[in-house]
C-alpha cells in the first residue's frame, strides 16, 4: 500500500496505467522469439531509433544513433534485440513509433481481434512491441505459421530441386549415350585408319625391299666405278709425269735461246756505247773550241719578280691579309664556282647573341642575300634543327639555300655532309667558329675561316 502511495501519479491525477509486460515478466512467452520475428521486430526498431534523441537510448545504443536503418539492421541487431529485451521503456517508445506508422494495426491488437489480410510476421512483431493481452499467443501462432511457410517452402524447394535433377539426369544420359555413339563412330574410324596403316606399312616394307636391293646394285656399279677410276688415276699420272719431263725439256730450249739472245745484245750495247763515248768526246772538243763559259746561272734566275723583305710597295708580304680582312673573303667569293656553307647560329651568337633566334636568323639570311646577289656565289646557311621550340615558317631569301638539321643530327654533321657531296676539286668555304668543324671540312677539302670574318664583312656592306 505504501509502494501504491507513493506511485508517480498521471497527468489527470489518477495512477498510471500498469506497464505492458516485457520478456521475463509473467505473461510472455517464456521460449525465444521466432527468427522471423525477430528480423521484424529488429528492423522497425532501426527505423525508428532515428526519432529518437540520443540522450533517451539506452547506453548500447548510442554509437549506432547516426547510422542508417539498414547499417543499423545489419550491425546493431543484437543490441536492439538486448534493449528491446532489458529494457521496457525504450520498448514503450519503439510501441509509440510503430503506432504512429501502423495505427489500424496497433489499434485491431489492443481491440483483441487480429485484421485478416495482415502479415502474420507483421502481427506478431506489432504484437510483441504493443504487447497487448495475449501478445504470446499470437507470436507463438506466427512463429508457427512462418515455421510451416518455411517448411512448405523447403518441400517445395526439394521437389523443385529433384524435378530439376531428374531433368539433369535426363541430360546427361542423353548426353552419354551421344558420346558413347560418337566414341563407337571414332573407334570404327581409328580401326579403319589402323587397317589402312597396316597396309601402308606392308607396301613401305616391300619398297624397303627394293630400295635395299637397288642399293646392293648401285654398291657394285661404285666399285667397279672405283676401280675404273684408280686405272685412269694411274694413267694421268703416268701423262702428267711425261708431260713434266716434256716441259723441263723445253724450258731448258727456252733458257738456251735467252742466253743466246743476251749475248747478241751485248754486242749491240757494247757497239752503242762506243758511239755515245764518240759523240760525247765530240761535243767536249766543240765547248773547248768555242770557248763556251761555265756559269751557275739557271734560266729560272732571269725572270723578273719581288723578292720577300725588298723596299719594293709590292711586297708579298705587305699584301697579306689578316685572318679577320673581310677582303680575304672577297677573295675567295671570287674564285670561280665557289660555295659558300654558314654554320648559322655558330655566326648569330657570335655576332648578336642578345636577339631572339627567329631576328637572328632573318637578320643573318638578310645580309647573305646580298653577300650573294653581289658575289654570285652559291650560299648554303645551315641552321640547328633541334633548337627550334615551333615550326619555323619563312620564305628562303634569293639566292640563299636554308637547311636545318634533321632530328637527331646537329648542324655541324650537316654541314660536313654538305662539304663530303661536293666534287673533288670544287672551291668550298665553310663559315664556322667551331674548330672540330673546321678541322673536320679541312680534311674534306674545305676552306675553313672564322665567323668574325663574315660578321665584318656582313659590316661593310
Amino acid at each position: 500500500m505504501a509502494e501504491a502511495a507513493n506511485a508517480p501519479a498521471g497527468t489527470d491525477g489518477t495512477a498510471p496505467a500498469p506497464a505492458p509486460d516485457v520478456p521475463g515478466d509473467p505473461g510472455t512467452t517464456g521460449r525465444p522469439l521466432p527468427e522471423g520475428v525477430r528480423r521484424r521486430v529488429v528492423g522497425i526498431a532501426s527505423d525508428a531509433l532515428g526519432g529518437i534523441a540520443p540522450g533517451e537510448l539506452p547506453a548500447s545504443l548510442r554509437p549506432y544513433a547516426k547510422f542508417t536503418p539498414a547499417r543499423r539492421a545489419k550491425y546493431a541487431a543484437t543490441a536492439l534485440a538486448a534493449a528491446l529485451e532489458s529494457d521496457p521503456a525504450f520498448r514503450v517508445r519503439i510501441a509509440e513509433r510503430l503506432r504512429l506508422g501502423q495505427p489500424d494495426l496497433v489499434q485491431a491488437l489492443e481491440a483483441g481481434t487480429v485484421p485478416a489480410a495482415a502479415d502474420p510476421m507483421d502481427v506478431a512483431a506489432a504484437a510483441y512491441l504493443v504487447r497487448p493481452s495475449g501478445w504470446p499467443r499470437l507470436v507463438e501462432e506466427a512463429g508457427e505459421e512462418a515455421e510451416r511457410v518455411d517448411a512448405e517452402g523447403a518441400a517445395a524447394e526439394a521437389v523443385r530441386l529433384a524435378e530439376k535433377l531428374q531433368e539433369e539426369l535426363a541430360e546427361a544420359r542423353a548426353a552419354a549415350r551421344g558420346e558413347l555413339e560418337r566414341h563407337r563412330a571414332e573407334a570404327e574410324g581409328v580401326r579403319k585408319e589402323a587397317e589402312s596403316l597396316r597396309k601402308k606399312v606392308r607396301s613401305l616394307e616391300a619398297d624397303t625391299r627394293r630400295a635395299q636391293a637397288e642399293s646392293r646394285r648401285l654398291l657394285g656399279e661404285l666399285e667397279a666405278a672405283r676401280a675404273t677410276a684408280a686405272a685412269e688415276r694411274s694413267a694421268a699420272e703416268s701423262e702428267a709425269r711425261r708431260l713434266r719431263h716434256r716441259v723441263a725439256e723445253l724450258e731448258a730450249a727456252v733458257e738456251s735461246g735467252r742466253r743466246t739472245a743476251r749475248e747478241g745484245r751485248s754486242v749491240e750495247d757494247m757497239r752503242l756505247r762506243l758511239l755515245l763515248d764518240t759523240v760525247l768526246q765530240s761535243a767536249q772538243g766543240l765547248q773547248r773550241e768555242l770557248a763556251l763559259p761555265v756559269t751557275a746561272l739557271r734560266p729560272a734566275d732571269l725572270v723578273e719578280a719581288v723578292e720577300p723583305g725588298s723596299a719594293s710597295p709590292h711586297d708579298v708580304a705587305r699584301r697579306g691579309l689578316a685572318e679577320d680582312d673581310p677582303a680575304l673573303l672577297d677573295q675567295l667569293l671570287a674564285i670561280p664556282q665557289v660555295h659558300l656553307v654558314v654554320d648559322g647560329y655558330n655566326v648569330t651568337k657570335t655576332g648578336y647573341p642578345q636577339l631572339p633566334l627567329e631576328q637572328q636568323r632573318l637578320r643573318l639570311l638578310g645580309g647573305l642575300a646580298m653577300l650573294a646577289q653581289r658575289t654570285q656565289a652559291e650560299v648554303t646557311c645551315v641552321f640547328d634543327g633541334q633548337d627550334l621550340d615551333v615550326p619555323v615558317i619563312m620564305a628562303p631569301p634569293r639566292g640563299v639555300r636554308v637547311r636545318f638539321s634533321r632530328t637527331g643530327e646537329t648542324a655541324d654533321e650537316l654541314i660536313r655532309r654538305l662539304v663530303r657531296a661536293e666534287p673533288q676539286g670544287r672551291p668550298v668555304v665553310v663559315v664556322s667558329a667551331d674548330r672540330e668543324v673546321a678541322d673536320g671540312v679541312r680534311k674534306a677539302g674545305a676552306r675553313p675561316v672564322a665567323s668574325v670574318l663574315l660578321l665584318n664583312r656582313l659590316a661593310r656592306s
